[in-house]
């Protein structure tokens, strides 16, 4: 019997790194997503292929239960060595599925290129744990690592204001639909970006009075939520992004790579790569086009409507 679960992808718009000590973080849920489809298979092993959104095979390999089961402690960051580190906490939660199981044929298909950075893990994570039936969140604490706000992104179909609470993920729903969307546009920068490597850099620099830092966010992101023009949205962001730039010590990319883009500029989730939002009454295609980034998606292409 063949089984089919769906995650969503995620943009996170204001919180990001700060999410990791309760700040509030607004993100949302994109179109595109990952399938993950699960059919018996025998040997005592997993036979897994994984497909990038253009049809070609990303990775493929045989996973063995048993090195599922057993404890690991691989230095490694190959796909292989992370996929059995959350196979392997997955079967700390719910061993059942070794088991009780000959083996497995898993298929993931990616909507959207690996490289947009739009959640290949968390949305591989959340799939997993919808197949076993164990909590995305704790699975994810126990082997990636992370906020969770991405978790919140692949189990929702709406924007989320998200923050941790004594270290418990706390997710509400929101309604964000002003008139000025069709002035919001995604921008790929051509680069993925480690959500691991930064986070690591960010915990490493916390230099910064966090309760004073925390409080201008969520009053920021507030601000952004509840913006009814364009021209309010544009200032909590640009207001977001000079504070993070503050914290984190490095330039923005409006300062590093548009300063002449006549609009305001957001970094979006991991600083330095994956995407930006390009916020301007002006369509900007030809602009980033000839700066040489090629991936500019409209508001109502990438998001969850």
């Amino acid at each position: 019997m063949k089984q089919t679960f769906y995650s969503n992808g995620k943009l996170l718009v204001t919180g990001e790194y700060l999410v990791l000590d309760g700040a509030k973080a607004f993100a949302l849920p994109t179109k595109f997503g990952q399938n993950l489809i699960v059919e018996k298979g025998t040997n005592q092993e997993i036979q897994w292929k994984s497909y990038d959104s253009n049809g070609s095979i990303w990775f493929e390999d045989i996973i063995s239960f048993s090195d599922i089961s057993k404890e690991r402690n691989s230095e490694s960051d190959s796909v292989k060595s992370t996929l059995i580190a959350i196979l392997h906490e997955a079967f700390v939660l719910n061993p059942d599925f070794i088991t009780n199981s000959k083996g497995y044929t898993i298929t993931t298909e990616l909507g959207f290129p690996k490289s947009w950075g739009l959640g290949t893990s968390s949305t591989l994570i959340n799939n997993i744990a919808q197949w076993l039936q164990i909590d995305a969140f704790v699975l994810l604490k126990n082997s990636f690592g992370g906020s969770g706000y991405d978790i919140a992104c692949a189990q929702n179909d709406t924007p989320i204001l998200y923050h941790l609470e004594q270290g418990k993920p706390n997710v509400e729903k929101v309604v964000f639909n002003p008139s000025f969307t069709k002035d919001l546009y995604f921008v790929y920068l051509n680069k993925k970006q480690s959500s691991k490597a930064a986070i690591t850099s960010y915990n490493i620099n916390k230099k910064h009075n966090l309760a004073r830092t925390i409080a201008s966010n969520d009053k920021l992101t507030f601000e952004a939520l509840k913006a009814t023009t364009l021209k309010s949205f544009a200032s909590a962001i640009e207001k977001h992004e000079t504070d993070m730039s503050n914290i984190l010590e490095i330039k923005t990319a409006k300062e590093s790579l548009f300063p002449d883009f006549n609009g305001s500029i957001k970094s979006l989730g991991a600083w330095g790569g994956d995407f930006v939002m390009a916020i301007t009454d002006e369509n900007p295609t030809n602009y980033f086009a000839s700066k040489g980034y090629g991936t500019i998606i409209p508001y109502d292409e990438m998001i969850l409507l």
